[in-house]
């Protein structure tokens, strides 16, 4: 992990670091050994990227190379001490350095994992532990990037569906407000000298148009202020709550989102079993990548399966299946091909999900633009509508 760090040298100069390290106590000491004095220690927060990356390092493009190197026929050391010796970024150098430290000195490569959360998470670590066990690091490596691929699949599709609808909602009010704050104070200007009697409507956005072009910076402010003191709260109740779970209370969203959370979840313990890692360790594992309410019932069917009920049975008294899944996990149950049935639950999750996304997407779109035009034509007509007036008595 990351620390930026204060520090004081000998001569009295402050001098301003940045320092992987373990924790903060390792922090401190290595700047005491350049013969400096820490003052101040502060975390670096990783920013957290699609992809697989977790502090900086691309967890799928750091498989996906090893991976070719392994296959060529290059043992673990040789595989990593190629990557060094290409590798520009000084955050995967670190990981890459400690890495091979570590197993010079004869430590398993999932304890040297383990040591490193911040880059490399407890999924990963436990199936990098498995293939110890069968000495098959490669295969558990394609079956990251191939889970990796998959999450990402959906998870695109979602950034997608939504880029489009956002970039419209962002236009739509960016003219709305311009023909308000602009447009319509010129208009009532001129009507003002009419001495006319306007409709109702009009008047009253000629109105507002007045009020927010006087106290225009007010307003601003104001909606600025709003929208931070809102972007707060949201950020509190995500922390809290988790933006599934948060998202999962919109009528028409919960339970499409309850299919992807499904959907990771069967996926995860999926590739965890085929790995050889067993039912009770997997699902703890995999609970780390749900949300906390999906979480809850998850540990609750791990106890009754280590109390010997039948995962199935476990997961359908959590509410953890669907009606089709149930009886895919049944038959698993039969076959003792727990995991491939899991593997393909997650799928027939995916192919529902897309099918959900393209149906809605068609269906959305053309409604919020529907809803755009209409603000602005009655904006517009409500401006004419006095010329109209107007012109009708005129004739």
């Amino acid at each position: 992990m990351q620390y930026n760090v204060r520090a004081l040298s000998p001569d009295n100069q402050i001098v301003a670091l940045v320092i992987d390290a373990h924790d903060e106590g390792d922090a401190r000491a290595q700047v005491e050994a350049r013969g400096l004095h820490a003052t101040q220690v502060t975390a670096v927060r990783a920013f957290r990227r699609p992809g697989g990356a977790r502090g900086g390092v691309s967890l799928v493009l750091f498989s996906q190379e090893l991976l070719a190197l392994l296959m060529a026929g290059l043992s673990i050391v040789e595989g990593l001490e190629a990557l060094l010796e290409r590798e520009g970024g000084a955050r995967l150098r670190v990981v890459l350095e400690r890495l091979l430290a570590g197993l010079r000195e004869g430590k398993r490569l999932s304890s040297l994992l383990a040591e490193q959360p911040d880059v490399f998470p407890p999924l990963y670590v436990g199936i990098v532990r498995s293939a110890e066990g069968t000495s098959d690091l490669p295969r558990a490596l394609q079956r990251y990037v191939d889970y990796q691929a998959r999450i990402d699949t959906v998870r695109n599709k979602l950034v997608s569906a939504a880029i489009y609808p956002t970039i419209l909602f962002i236009v739509g009010g960016g003219v709305s407000a311009f023909l308000i704050a602009f447009v319509v104070p010129r208009f009532a200007t001129i009507y003002e000298g009419t001495g006319r009697a306007l409709p109702w409507m009009s008047q009253m956005l000629l109105d507002w148009g007045k009020f927010a072009s006087t106290h225009g910076l007010t307003l601003l402010v104001g909606t600025i202020a709003t929208a931070i003191l809102t972007t707060t709260v949201v950020r509190a109740t995500i922390a809290r709550v988790g933006l599934v779970s948060l998202l999962g209370r919109v009528p028409m969203l919960g339970p499409h989102l309850r299919i992807y959370q499904l959907s990771r979840l069967y996926l995860t313990l999926g590739m965890l079993l085929e790995g050889g890692i067993p039912i009770v360790a997997a699902m703890e594992t995999a609970s780390g990548t749900v949300s906390p309410g999906l979480r809850e019932g998850l540990m609750r069917a791990r106890a009754a399966v280590q109390s010997g009920e039948p995962l199935s049975s476990a997961f359908q008294g959590e509410g953890l299946t669907t009606s089709i899944s149930l009886r895919m996990l049944r038959v698993g149950e039969r076959s003792g091909e727990m995991g491939a049935m899991l593997t393909q639950s997650a799928a027939f999750y995916d192919g529902e999900i897309s099918r959900w996304i393209d149906r809605f997407t068609r269906m959305f779109e053309p409604l919020l633009m529907s809803a755009i035009g209409l603000v602005v034509g009655t904006i517009v007509v409500l401006l004419y509508m006095p010329i109209f007036d107007l012109a009708e008595s005129v004739s």
